[in-house]
């Protein structure tokens, strides 16, 4: 059984001594309140109602929170076996109204508080540091109401903290800088949006929003056009291209929308605005563009890049291509992101894929393999493995090609295991190299390739490789 050391015990006596004052009212109601998780809950199910940074905040820091909150109570208390203080000297205004009988080191309500706090200020800072001082606040009030000792406390900060850091071995911060591309290019400056013709995805991103009148709105001199089921992004902007009234293109949708746009682009030379308006704006996000705002600057001011464009058998793609397994796991994904965010989402949905799929008899230049998922990437991704989120560039001139191998003994064991603990870059059938060119030829039969969110053709053979590159809207 652990004992409080002499300091332990000297630091919680001064506290008790401390004089009866209005606080200790509430700090025993604060420590009420985070019984068993309920007040990171409540803030976790506040947060996580806005989309984007924040959600993936809430759902961090909750995530954090169960785990560290495990280990605590599961695991360290039973190890360390340190009783609770003695509540003899502790003034009736601060003890609470029942005392808790649990072993008393770590601290598990200081594990869970530090645990949402810093799973919070990985994804969002200025919302971390909102909550810092509520999860400070929380642990203190557990010495303050004589229920641990202050070494508990900081124990158990400090496994929370280190809990919520360790997430980024499963599922990584994406950076907050854009990737790296070529010297700014300068493109034609549109002022209000003059030469500019727009397509608008209305059924990107939430389903109760059409940016059509906001982007009107910001660019009154553009014009901007809804897609429909008769004419989709190619064909409007296929069509004013062709007129000769433009200077510049534009699209406000997902991914999806983004590559069609870039092919009327990269056909009549003319430079692209991406206006973010999907649900994960990936080639947005990379390029620097994460607000409508920051798009609408870059264009009045005719500021831009220059960035890689992929192809597959003549179709451009601008972020990622795959054969196999890996479409299916992107669907599922998607089904099972809201519930847990994207990467906890994408470990789960490749372990089911991976425990119930067919893997492929494939040439990858010419070298024979057999595959569960081929996965290629415009521009070399991070983090390694199976879940590739960004890219540090734009314009390194290679595909960036990783397959998981289905030829090993237990290979579809080790796979599952591999990507579930997170290593999946680490396990023995991960295999990865980049090149300029891909050449694809299935030995098992037809598949199907995805990209950038699409399908594509179903066929036997398929060329990747890199082509002109694009000009886009970003300021940098």
């Amino acid at each position: 059984m652990a004992s409080p050391s002499r300091w332990d015990a000297r630091l919680l006596a001064r506290v008790g001594r401390l004089p009866t004052t209005r606080a200790d009212v509430w700090l025993r109601r604060l420590s009420t309140f985070a019984d068993h998780g309920k007040l990171w809950l409540v803030l976790g199910a506040l947060i996580g109602t806005q989309p984007g940074q924040l959600r993936r905040a809430a759902v961090r820091g909750i995530g954090s929170l169960a785990v560290s909150s495990a280990l605590v109570n599961v695991v360290l208390k039973r190890v360390f076996r340190r009783v609770r203080p003695d509540l003899a000297e502790v003034s009736d205004s601060r003890t609470l109204r029942r005392s808790p009988h649990t072993l008393s080191f770590p601290s598990g309500h200081s594990a869970s508080a530090a645990a949402f706090a810093t799973g919070l200020a990985l994804e969002s800072p200025v919302a971390g540091a909102l909550v810092a001082p509520i999860a400070l606040g929380v642990g203190y009030s557990r010495v303050h109401v004589g229920v641990h000792y202050p070494g508990d406390v900081a124990a158990g900060m400090a496994v929370g903290g280190a809990v919520a850091l360790a997430t980024q071995h499963w599922w990584r911060v994406r950076p907050t800088t854009p990737a790296r591309v070529r010297t700014s290019f300068v493109a034609p400056a549109l002022p209000e949006g003059e030469g500019l013709v727009i397509a608008v995805n209305p059924r990107s991103g939430r389903e109760d929003y059409d940016p059509a009148a906001d982007i009107a709105e910001l660019l009154p001199r553009a014009e901007v056009l809804e897609m429909s089921e008769e004419a989709g992004v190619a064909e409007l902007l296929g069509e004013a291209a062709r007129s000769g009234r433009v200077k510049a293109l534009g699209v406000a949708g997902g991914d999806g929308s983004v590559a069609a746009a870039a092919a009327v682009a990269l056909e009549y030379d003319l430079p692209l605005v991406v206006i973010p308006a999907g649900t994960l704006n990936h080639f947005a996000r990379d390029v620097g563009v994460a607000t409508p705002p920051e798009a609408v600057a870059a264009v009045t001011s005719g500021a831009a890049v220059r960035v890689d464009v992929a192809e597959v058998n003549g179709t451009p793609f601008l972020n990622t291509a795959s054969i196999g397994s890996y479409p299916e796991m992107v669907r599922r994904r998607d089904r099972l992101s809201g519930r847990m965010g994207k990467w906890a989402a994408l470990t789960v949905a490749a372990a089911q894929v991976l425990r119930h799929g067919t893997p492929v008899d494939v040439e990858l230049n010419g070298q024979r393999v057999k595959a569960w998922i081929v996965f290629i990437g415009n521009g070399c991704y991070m983090p390694r493995g199976l879940s590739p989120a960004w890219r540090p560039r734009l314009e390194d001139g290679l595909l960036d090609v990783q397959y998981l191998r289905a030829d090993l003994r237990f290979g579809r064991t080790r796979a599952v295991l591999a990507t579930l603990l997170g290593v999946s870059e680490h396990a023995r059938s991960y295999r990865e190299f980049q090149v300029p060119e891909l050449r694809v030829r299935l030995l098992s039969g037809p598949q199907q390739v995805a990209y950038d969110g699409e399908t594509g053709e179903t066929t036997t053979e398929f060329v990747f490789r890199k082509r002109e590159q694009l000009t886009v809207y970003a300021q940098r």
